[in-house]
């Protein structure tokens, strides 16, 4: 299984899926600092935060067999450690846990275990305790759950299914903002409570219709293809699915970025920019 390519001059193409039982503060810097070291790499980073239960793992995992990658992480749930090692190992991807050897050095030295306590590693402050409470609250709205809620949002995001709704909604929790997302279905009707919002930005994610169908037969094969409708992955239903999505952007005035050719990173960056442009900032 290929976890990096090549992307023409030079360039490599890294997933990088950086997995805690905390806010991944620790990751984001280790892996920083790291590849600040290598030059030609693009690095794609998924962050997958607050993971404490072997179930959310699950749901984790398959985001990672979609898009393979390197697997770095903080865990300190025996249990949870072990099923990410050894599903890891299943689907042959590499996997760090990169506080192993400095908490291994420090029992050594100071002759006593070091206690199991998720995020320990972080000084419990009010801007800590409110990237816990967007976390908590981002992923408690996942995927159109409980839209009576979502005037407490700071950014609700709308698109077709794998647009990257979650991932940019979770990244962009973790720097402490509440994100809800909503999935774009033709023939379904969207949330009365969608059009009624005051407070909350409202912002669609569009894709090519290519991109979205190479990325849709990927997930097919990674998962049970009977769950899927069978026009899931054809591109004259994906077409129109995409021009009715970019409609309802239109008309109802909503911003919208084509995220076809931008990572996680860069589709945050431009939401940040209109939130900083609304005078909203992350907790």
């Amino acid at each position: 299984m290929t976890i990096g390519r090549g992307m023409g001059a030079g360039v490599t193409r890294l997933h990088l899926h950086l997995v805690s039982d905390s806010t991944g503060e620790t990751l984001e810097s280790l892996v920083k600092a790291g590849l600040a070291q290598f030059s030609g790499v693009d690095a794609v980073k998924h962050y997958w935060p607050m993971v404490r239960s072997e179930g959310h793992l699950d749901r984790v995992l398959e985001e990672v067999a979609r898009v393979p990658g390197l697997i770095l992480y903080t865990l300190v749930a025996r249990s949870v450690r072990e099923r990410l090692e050894n599903r890891c190992a299943a689907l042959g991807l590499p996997v760090i846990a990169v506080m192993d050897p400095v908490i291994a050095g420090l029992e050594r030295m100071l002759g006593t275990r070091a206690a199991s306590r998720p995020g320990g590693q972080h000084r419990m402050d009010a801007a800590y305790f409110g990237r816990i409470d967007a976390i908590h609250w981002t992923m408690d709205h996942d995927d159109g759950l409980m839209p009576h809620e979502w005037e407490d949002a700071d950014l609700v995001l709308v698109g077709v299914s794998r647009s990257s709704k979650t991932p940019t909604s979770v990244y962009l929790a973790n720097r402490g903002y509440r994100v809800a997302n909503m999935p774009f279905v033709p023939t379904r009707p969207l949330p009365p409570e969608l059009f009624e919002l005051k407070k909350p930005l409202v912002v669609g994610l569009t894709v090519s219709v290519e991109r979205l169908s190479q990325v849709r037969r990927a997930r097919m094969l990674g998962e049970n293809a009977a769950q899927f409708g069978a026009n899931y992955t054809d591109p004259e239903t994906i077409a129109r699915e995409v021009a009715a999505a970019r409609r309802l952007f239109a008309d109802r005035g909503w911003p919208a970025i084509d995220v076809t050719r931008r990572s996680i990173e860069e589709t945050a960056a431009e939401l940040v920019n209109m939130l900083s442009m609304r005078g909203v900032t992350g907790r």
